[in-house]
């Protein structure tokens, strides 16, 4: 049953026992820092709550909303249209036992307190994978009551159809919820976490097998794979198809852009920690295939055959960019490696794990400046990039109550099934907000900067559908064993995509762009 409609005040938000809050927990954070994050070309929410600090770091409004009461991001509905595209970064000083239900209450009140935020709960027709019956559905009434679910039926898996699920005494409502939550990954690339929603009309529990291929073996299955939804429609006799169900949301009913102003000398509360690595094992090496620098249980990093370049772009965020970003240094850079065996504390708390990227970027900072005298600075250089550019414009109007967002992920399955698409999502998005997102979406395709060069001012609403790089040039094995020319396939590279769908370009220009110019760094490491 969904809840009834009730709108949520400062005053509600103050009061514990709106939330079942117990007794002595406090309502509110002892101090919060709160302001614009830093640009990223690749945003994303980072949350963190160490040593008696509460973090949420490139937090749109949806991200805090979703954190604050608990519920999917997808289900905070209403509000303005800058909802999902501004980012801030919300530091705050907890008790150092609080639990996540007294983070959420605390957090609340911060949101009405600092953004003026006032929410209410609803039921709202929303995008859904709806489960319906067909005319013939194939499925066998359950003998008797008692208990039932479905499992996976390994002895079913094979090249072809690697997802199985063996279902007893099932309801309707039941599968929809395992269609949703099923972990295996011939499941979940299908489904992707949306909402699945029983429409059938079927009573009772049920009794019934499904196989299928999944998204990731289709392109080795050929012809004789299926998708989950073929299978759902010819095995079961259902249908699974996107739709619109009922379902419960969260209403922004009013939100200011722009937080309340921070108490004087709030940042210098919360000072940055210098992240070193306690202890660093650099060594030359003769390994030609480098390792990704990334954190292991216990705060260990371990790579090899890195170069120094390698690490720099790493630790200023410039790994998927060429090396034009980087300036003045020795050639030396691009062709000695090294082995690197990295130790750091982590610090005390359930949240003990050194996991998050930014504190690696900048304990590699640090390790570089420490061991190899590393001293940079940042000035504007030409460098090449990726001009979005118009050629025969094709875009359309967007709603202006619709949220500024873009977002990509797999594309529903097509008539190719052999080459799986991505695609990008774009509503009331401009010219320059989505190159500013492009990276992130796209990163196997876009490795320099991008920019706007369209001059096409206002927001639209777009799609874009495209097949990623290792389907564009698929070699064919003949029977003989021999390859054949490319055949065919219907893959589309992301630039072909934007010109044929928006009438856009994305070409090479020189630009002037912020590049990271090297003054110092010695070639032999500080000894360990």
């Amino acid at each position: 049953m969904f809840q009834p409609l009730v709108r949520m005040s400062l005053v509600a938000l103050l009061s514990g026992a709106a939330f079942g809050q117990p007794a002595g927990v406090p309502s509110a954070f002892e101090m919060a820092d709160v302001h614009v994050s830093p640009h990223s070309d690749n945003p994303s929410l980072r949350v963190f709550h160490r040593d008696g600090v509460y973090e949420l770091l490139g937090a749109t409004m949806v991200d805090l909303v979703s954190n604050a009461y608990g519920v999917k991001p997808a289900t905070v509905t209403g509000g303005p249209a800058w909802l999902e595209s501004d980012r801030f970064d919300v530091i705050a000083k907890t008790p150092a036992d609080a639990t996540p239900e007294a983070l959420n209450t605390m957090l609340r009140t911060l949101l009405a307190d600092r953004f003026g935020l006032v929410v209410h709960n609803d039921t709202k027709l929303m995008p859904a994978y709806v489960l319906t019956a067909g005319k013939n559905p194939r499925i066998k009434q359950s003998a008797a009551p008692g208990e039932g679910g479905c499992e996976d039926q390994p002895s079913e898996h094979s090249a072809t159809f690697n997802g199985a699920l063996g279902c007893h005494n099932v309801t309707m409502a039941a599968f929809a919820q395992v269609l949703r939550t099923y972990p295996a990954a011939p499941m979940t690339g299908y489904i992707s976490g949306n909402e699945v929603v029983d429409m059938t009309g079927l009573n009772g529990p049920w009794d019934f097998n499904v196989k299928w291929t999944g998204r990731g073996a289709l392109a080795t299955a050929g012809s004789d794979g299926m998708t989950l939804f073929d299978a759902i429609d010819k095995q079961l006799g259902l249908n699974l198809a996107i739709g619109k169900a009922p379902l419960p949301v969260l209403v922004v009913d009013s939100v200011n852009e722009k937080p309340t102003g921070n108490l004087p000398g709030i940042t210098q509360k919360f000072p940055e920690p210098r992240l070193v690595f306690d202890v660093a094992d650099i060594k030359l090496s003769d390994q030609d295939h480098p390792t990704a620098p990334k954190f292991t249980p216990g705060g260990r990093m371990e790579v090899k055959g890195v170069t120094l370049i390698a690490l720099i772009q790493h630790a200023w965020g410039l790994d998927t960019y060429d090396n034009e970003l980087i300036a003045e240094g020795p050639k030396w850079l691009t062709t000695e490696r090294f082995d690197i065996l990295a130790k750091a504390t982590p610090p005390a708390g359930p949240s003990s794990a050194l996991k998050d990227d930014d504190s690696l970027r900048t304990m590699l900072q640090n390790m570089l400046a420490d061991r190899f005298k590393l001293a940079v600075h940042s000035e504007e250089k030409p460098v090449t990039v990726f001009a979005l550019v118009a050629e025969k414009p094709k875009l359309k109007q967007a709603d202006s109550s619709g949220r500024s967002k873009c977002s990509e992920g797999a594309a529903p399955p097509t008539s190719q099934p052999a080459v799986p698409q991505r695609i990008i999502t774009c509503t009331n998005t401009t010219a320059a907000q989505f190159v500013e997102r492009l990276h992130g979406m796209a990163p196997e395709y876009i490795n320099r900067p991008v920019v706007d060069a369209t001059g096409i001012d206002g927001a639209w609403d777009f799609t874009v559908l495209f097949s990623g790089p290792r389907f564009l040039h698929a070699e064919i094995v003949r029977g003989d064993g021999q390859a054949a020319a490319p055949d065919p396939n219907g893959a589309i590279s992301l630039f072909e995509a934007v010109e044929k769908r928006l009438g856009l370009k994305l070409e090479t220009q020189k630009r002037p762009m912020p590049v990271l110019v090297i003054d110092h760094v010695e070639e032999k490491p500080t000894d360990n």
